[in-house]
């Protein structure tokens, strides 16, 4: 049987560097060679990915987060049409309307080729922050990036889209509804799950045996940090002591060093880690109104930890108020800091949402979503073939 053979456009393969990769990793980690052959095209990752054909380009760092960068098709365009026509795709997979993907996208268009997308990264959330000092650029912007996203996903065959959340935005700026498909995110169970709670963690982190409230996330001003410094300072200004534990890093980790110097700050932690963090502790808050999807108040949940989140973004949609946990007003810190205190203040509470949680957790499983992927990716190539058979 002939292997299906699909092109990967990423502008970062660098494993656990975040959700959006995380999740593209555990699809590559599941490919089944004897049916499907990959090559990988990208900017920032190893020499080579697994045993594929991998093709590394040039890239820069954003000005506005170092952590990240862009891939530069135009500095390699001879090396990867000369790459792809070695290949010979069957299947183009895109993972971000950046500068390569379009170069992917162009490359489908002209050889008729079908196209498959996985909606990462809510960028049009990220203006209200990176631009909140020139305020009166944000609707020019944000309307000249929606036209760019409608241009770029209305030409891909498949959306995989993780929320209905984020699908109905999408709609809203003019995709086609029709390619967009409800893909959510899988949990490691074994992984994220109650049984690794460590009952004398927090003690050691703190040094007391106060309540613990977890932010686990990148330190970016995207993540709504401002709101999660109301937090703080609530806390701070409450009746009990509370201990607030930040497990992540990022370009705002000085800024928020200063801001709340009182919080107990973890840096970046490896999976292991961070699932005991989450089983260990009380709560969980999640201010952002920026996820596409949200991965870390899935693993909270999974680890049986209640959540207070922010009513915005895909994240929301994890939570029913009240039944599973806490969703707030966005920018409203009182609200959050009053949920927080009603969970640290009831533990028959705490217990109803963390069995709640841990009921819609286990739902969500990576071989099952794989599968759907490698399902489409076959239906994909085959109605092609059957297209361009028909117009020979």
């Amino acid at each position: 049987m002939k292997k299906i053979r699909v092109a990967f456009f990423a502008e970062i393969l660098i494993e656990d560097l975040d959700g959006a990769v995380r999740t593209m990793f555990h699809l590559i980690n599941r490919i089944n060679k004897t049916r499907f052959d990959y090559l990988f095209v990208y900017g920032v990752g190893p020499a080579q990915i697994g045993d594929f054909e991998s093709v590394k380009i040039p890239s820069i760092a954003l000005p506005v987060n170092a952590t990240y960068s862009l891939a530069l098709p135009v500095l390699a365009q001879s090396r990867l049409k000369r790459k792809l026509r070695e290949f010979t795709p069957d299947v183009v997979h895109i993972a971000t309307p950046s500068l390569l993907g379009n170069f992917g996208l162009n490359y489908a268009t002209q050889n008729r080729l079908p196209v498959i997308t996985i909606y990462h990264t809510h960028f049009i959330s990220y203006l209200d922050y990176y631009l909140k000092y020139t305020p009166f650029l944000i609707d020019s912007i944000r309307n000249r990036m929606a036209e760019s996203h409608k241009a770029f996903y209305n030409r891909c065959d498949k959306i995989y889209v993780p929320s209905v959340s984020i699908r109905n935005e999408l709609v809203a700026i003019g995709i086609n509804g029709t390619k967009a498909r409800i893909w959510k995110r899988g949990i490691d169970t074994a992984l994220f799950n109650p049984s690794k709670r460590n009952d004398s963690l927090m003690q050691r982190l703190t040094g007391n045996n106060n309540p613990s409230v977890l932010f686990a996330s990148r330190l970016v001003w995207e993540k709504n940090l401002e709101t999660l410094f109301g937090i703080y300072d609530g806390l701070q200004n409450g009746d009990a002591p509370v201990n607030l534990i930040i497990a992540g890093d990022g370009t705002a980790r000085q800024d928020c060093e200063l801001r709340m110097p009182n919080a107990f700050f973890l840096g970046s932690t490896d999976q292991d880690y961070l699932a005991t963090l989450y089983a260990s502790a009380d709560v969980f808050i999640f201010p952002s109104v920026s996820e596409a999807y949200g991965n870390v108040v899935a693993e909270a949940m999974a680890s049986g930890l209640p959540c207070v989140i922010a009513d915005g973004g895909g994240s929301k949609d994890f939570v029913e108020h009240g039944v599973n946990g806490f969703k707030c007003q966005p920018y409203n810190a009182a609200d959050y800091v009053e949920k927080i205190n009603l969970l640290l203040q009831d533990s028959t509470l705490r217990s109803r949402f963390a069995s709640r949680g841990l009921i819609g957790s286990r739902l969500l499983n990576w071989d099952n979503l794989a599968l759907e992927y490698f399902n489409d990716v076959i239906a994909l190539a085959d109605n092609s073939l059957s297209i361009n058979v028909q117009s020979a």
